[in-house]
């Protein structure tokens, strides 16, 4: 190692794309104050917010996300998510031809069915983390190993049907950067991911897949404030999986529309959806769904309904679909359900309640290195300001003040 850093001041070489990112974290500074940036970040589109035209421009596409993201290349993690990407996005998958194939490439090492378990093995790891922890605890981690393990395999040699295989499997390890991305609220990045994922799974002829990822764009652009868009993504879900739909993926999808139609204020058209996704889920037959889809289960509807009353402002069935929202196996899930609960109680006026609620999402989600988190809680906190300087108020302000959560919440509110 020392080695390598002296032969990289002396001029002669740059770091690679593993040791760059190392050097990047042991100086803590960006690719670009140390002078990392390769030369493809600055020029190849990747501020644009672009759908890859070919099997080929997704493999290169990604791969110089991971890079870049790697080597902490600051326009990219900085950069703003593009509106109109979600639509040019959505359209294109929605009208494409036949899958394209990918091509049985010539060179490169040679790619198996065991190489594609192996991704999936390790992506299903790097999921239980984001979902135990947070998607900032291991973010950087599984960039790391697609970048280093995956790039090679994705320009490597395989047939079709191992081809297919490896896009679709991928396409979710990518989906799960996206959401891990979110989570941390690098929202252009996590756009960036989620393209690129739709691409890959439209190439592994990945229906259902496909139309997860344009699910988990809505349930961002709705966080972001796009509401219109975010119902309109998940329109675009149903619609595109449509002959291969199973009941839990629609019943996601409704849920996915009903959360952007609560933030417009149309009430009817929200219950309607909310309706919808009930429906379907009392349908569903675990055995007959893809595995990814199966944590969709009644308390995720019922924590999407919470937040549908909420948003609409009926406070009182907002409480109760909150409480029925608990999975007690999904941390950062039930954090975000027992917050909701929280701000249900406090626009009901039951201030006492809403403070202990809150004080179990902060012990809930102690470990939980999320974003997102933080900004419920920020909201929680401007309410709470905002309706009571009660008793009740200054004893929970005085039990939370250490919560690192809550301290982080503070900052957040003051900017």
């Amino acid at each position: 190692m020392k080695r390598r850093i002296a032969t990289w001041e002396n001029g002669h070489s740059a770091p690679d794309d593993f040791y760059g990112p190392l050097l990047c974290e042991a100086y803590d500074l960006s690719a670009a104050e140390l002078g990392l940036n390769h030369e493809g970040e600055r020029d190849t589109g990747l501020l644009d917010a672009g759908y890859p035209a070919s099997p080929e421009g997704a493999i290169e596409a990604v791969s110089q996300l991971w890079r870049a993201d790697l080597n902490r290349y600051e326009p990219l993690l900085q950069a703003e998510p593009s509106e109109p990407a979600w639509s040019e996005a959505s359209l294109r998958w929605l009208v494409a031809p036949e899958p394209a194939v990918p091509r049985q490439r010539q060179s490169g090492m040679r790619v198996g069915l065991g190489d594609v378990a192996a991704i999936k093995t390790t992506a299903d790891m790097f999921a239980d983390l984001d979902d135990r922890f947070g998607g900032d605890h291991a973010r950087r981690s599984a960039i790391q190993y697609l970048s280093t393990e995956v790039t090679p395999l994705l320009r490597g040699q395989y047939n079709e049907q191992v081809g297919r295989a490896l896009f679709s499997t991928v396409a979710e390890a990518t989906l799960l950067a996206g959401w891990m991305s979110y989570d941390a609220c690098r929202h252009g990045l996590a756009q960036r991911y989620f393209l690129q994922a739709l691409r890959l799974a439209q190439d592994a002829n990945d229906r259902r897949l496909a139309g997860s990822i344009l699910s988990a764009m809505s349930h961002q652009a709705t966080f972001l404030g796009r509401y219109t868009q975010g119902a309109t993504l998940a329109r675009a879900a149903l619609m595109g999986i449509s002959p291969v739909a199973t009941p839990t993926l629609r019943a996601q999808f409704h849920a996915m529309e009903a959360r952007a139609l609560a933030r417009t204020g149309d009430v009817r058209a929200c219950e309607a959806a909310l309706s919808a996704a009930t429906k379907a889920l009392e349908s569903r037959n675990n055995d007959d769904e893809p595995e990814w889809i199966n944590y969709f289960d009644e308390a995720e509807l019922a924590a999407e309904a919470a937040h549908c009353f909420r948003d609409v402002n009926s406070a009182r069935q907002a409480v109760a679909h909150a409480e029925n929202a608990m999975s007690g196996s999904h941390v950062r899930s039930d954090f975000f359900a027992t917050m909701v609960l929280a701000d249900a109680h406090l626009r009901a006026g039951d201030v006492e309640e809403a403070c202990r609620v809150a004080l179990d999402a902060l012990d809930l989600g102690e470990q939980l290195k999320s974003a997102r988190c933080v900004s419920y809680l920020a909201e929680f906190r401007r309410n709470l300001a905002a309706a009571s300087s009660s008793a009740d108020v200054q004893t929970f302000t005085e039990q939370v003040r250490e919560h690192r959560l809550w301290i982080a919440s503070g900052d957040h509110v003051a900017v």
